[in-house]
């Protein structure tokens, strides 16, 4: 298969190109129209599919749920924003309950052909139940537990080894114990829901933190004397960070600086999008046993607490509030939806950037960021 556009971003910029697909990848990129196309885009904008690291579900669907349809449902839809590959995203709550929800992605996983029937599941990430209790968030106070390597053992047996990404509080972490174990095995460690101070956050990184969870959000705050986990985020240039980009999480000035400071190769858009995307302002749903709502802007709200709880957003919306609103240069918001997340989990080898011998992952955008098409391993999604 041939398909082409006068747009293709190659190399970190848009050129006159065609691509050929065989068995799920990129075979050969060509001069455009140097064979006859089964698709031509015009001039419609073609781009690496986008990577969530972290989701944790939507179309009514919670990752927690356990529900192999459900799983399958989300990885169906979610292409009809852009996203060809995602981290099904947990949330705190009772051991039987996580174990259950692990189990059940490595089950999908198993059976899962990722292009024919959808979005990748690319794996696990683990946030919580290792948080901390003043910055939980929406997250169930009941279920929080202090960090433990064996615990831990227990959920990547039975996720058969799929837990990729987690997300702790590196000040409850005795030892920087399971911070340790888990760099040393191949899973990525992120800073969240965390009070640690800026001293303990960065003794987290320099015993293998490679990242902080939706910056701004539920951590120690930025102060000019105290500068916290955020400080952290902004200061160490080469730390991973992601951060939502629904405009209501972090005004566009905060993504602004966000990205000011991470520059175009350590930033990471992530949706934190709940059960409730794809639903309506004022449905409201159960969360980690608590009740929330959609708002008219798109976010999500405990119903007794009122604060965030996630959000509805789509990737490529987030994409285009980081350009239009934000007025964060284009390169940067792309990298941080395809080849940053791809570099963060070790996938960058054949993911995350449109070259030959790469998984032919692909979006093709109109220019108001709609997607035209959504393309999983060579196989057209909508």
């Amino acid at each position: 298969m041939y398909i082409q556009s006068k747009r293709v971003w190659i190399c970190g910029d848009f050129i006159p190109a065609e691509l050929k697909i065989e068995n799920g990848r990129i075979m050969q990129i060509l001069a455009w129209n140097a064979e006859t196309p089964d698709k031509d885009y015009g001039d419609l904008r073609i781009v690496p599919g986008f990577i969530d690291v972290h989701c944790h579900g939507a179309y009514g669907y919670d990752t927690n749920y356990a529900q192999p349809e459900g799983l399958r449902n989300w990885a169906r839809k979610i292409t009809s924003e852009g996203v060809t590959g995602f981290l099904s995203t947990t949330i705190t709550d009772q051991k039987p309950v996580l174990l259950k929800a692990v189990r059940n992605v490595a089950d999908v996983k198993k059976e899962y052909q990722a292009g024919r029937d959808g979005a990748d599941i690319l794996g696990i990430h683990f946030e919580g139940p290792y948080l901390d209790m003043k910055y939980k968030g929406a997250q169930p106070a009941s279920a929080i537990v202090p960090p433990s390597v064996e615990e831990f053992k227990e959920y990547q047996e039975a996720a058969g080894g799929l837990i990729r990404y987690i997300t702790l509080a590196p000040e409850h972490d005795e030892g920087y114990a399971l911070t340790r174990y888990c760099s040393e095995h191949g899973v990525v460690v992120s800073i969240g829901h965390s009070d640690a101070t800026y001293d303990q956050a960065i003794l987290a990184v320099a015993n293998g933190a490679r990242c902080v969870t939706h910056t701004y959000n539920a951590q120690s705050p930025f102060n000019h004397r105290k500068n916290g986990v955020t400080g952290l985020a902004l200061r160490l240039h080469d730390l991973y960070s992601e951060v939502i980009c629904d405009c209501n999480h972090s005004t566009p000035e905060a993504l602004n600086i966000f990205f000011t400071s991470k520059g175009k190769n350590r930033g990471i858009m992530i949706s934190d999008a709940l059960m409730a995307k794809g639903f309506k302002p004022g449905d409201r749903f159960e969360f980690g046993g608590q009740e929330i709502e959609i708002y008219q802007d798109g976010s999500a709200h405990l119903v007794k607490e009122k604060n965030l709880a996630g959000s509805t957003m789509h990737i490529n919306d987030g994409l285009r509030n980081l350009v239009t609103r934000a007025l964060v240069p284009f390169d940067a918001a792309l990298n941080s939806c395809t080849i940053n997340p791809a570099e963060l989990l070790g996938l960058d080898d054949h993911l995350g950037k449109i070259c030959a011998g790469y998984d032919a992952d692909l979006v093709v955008l109109n220019d108001d960021y709609s997607v035209e098409q959504t393309y999983c391993k060579g196989t057209a999604q909508l």
